[in-house]
């Protein structure tokens, strides 16, 4: 079932939305060259407490994982896609991190991704984040009333495969509200004018994993976790929680 929010209801969910926002921006100052990956959750956790707001990542376990997830935020480095853990790595000079990060305010979720390049960019790690970037924001815009999901996922997937990209299989956005993870699925490709048609108070998350080696495939790392490429390519990761509305998309998890 997808339920319809009020207008109240998208109101709360842009205060747990404010809250992912101010999550990034803080880990995206502290994320240097040298700093440890551990650190980098340790700053989040703080950023959460003083929201007073819990984390829909700390021990979450959906069905493929063996484990529950051990931290607030993934952090994910170079050839990592996504669900990357905390650990005592620490960052290197060009390292390509992506973060996703989710807060619970009230009983109302947020979720939402970024990329970018510790110290020193590379040309390459630059143009496959700003398509990612580009992707999430067509996908942003087809979000409009009477559009379908399939429009969402069109609009993404033309970006990422013009820009010569892979496009992870299996994994892509979703609906979220009172929990993290809701229905229907979003996929990052897709055929225009197909799936659910998109009616005020809708509320997506919507994030292109985008592979730059233009494979499609993923491999798991040992940690039961970690999302890899299966090339050793790097990749990016970007997502923002949005609301359909009369008015247009409404971005939710913007600081």
């Amino acid at each position: 079932m997808v339920e319809l929010k009020t207008a109240a209801e998208l109101d709360a969910m842009r205060e747990a939305g404010r809250v992912v926002g101010r999550i990034l921006d803080t880990v995206r100052r502290v994320a240097d060259v040298h700093v440890s990956l551990r650190e980098l959750d340790e700053a989040a956790r703080a950023v959460l407490r003083e929201a007073g707001a819990g984390s829909p990542f700390l021990n979450y376990r959906p069905s493929f994982a063996a484990t529950p997830f051990p931290a607030v935020i993934c952090t994910s480095v170079n050839d990592a896609i996504v669900h990357g853990i905390p650990d005592d790595y620490r960052l290197r000079d060009g390292d390509l991190l992506g973060v996703d990060c989710g807060a619970i305010v009230d009983g109302w979720a947020g979720d939402a991704a970024v990329s970018f390049i510790v110290g020193t960019p590379q040309p390459a790690d630059s143009r496959l984040i700003e398509t990612a970037e580009q992707a999430l924001a067509a996908g942003i815009a087809a979000a409009v009333v009477g559009a379908r999901i399939g429009d969402i996922s069109h609009a993404i997937g033309s970006i990422a495969r013009a820009g010569g990209y892979g496009i992870m299989e299996d994994f892509g956005g979703h609906g979220i509200g009172r929990h993290m993870h809701e229905d229907p699925g979003v996929p990052n490709e897709g055929r225009p004018g197909r799936g659910l048609r998109l009616r005020h108070g809708m509320t997506f998350a919507i994030e292109p994993m985008l592979i730059a080696g233009g494979r499609d495939k993923y491999r798991t790392a040992m940690d039961g976790w970690t999302l890899l490429t299966t090339d050793g390519s790097r990749a990016a990761h970007v997502e923002h929680t949005i609301a359909v509305t009369d008015d247009g998309p409404r971005i939710l998890t913007l600081a």
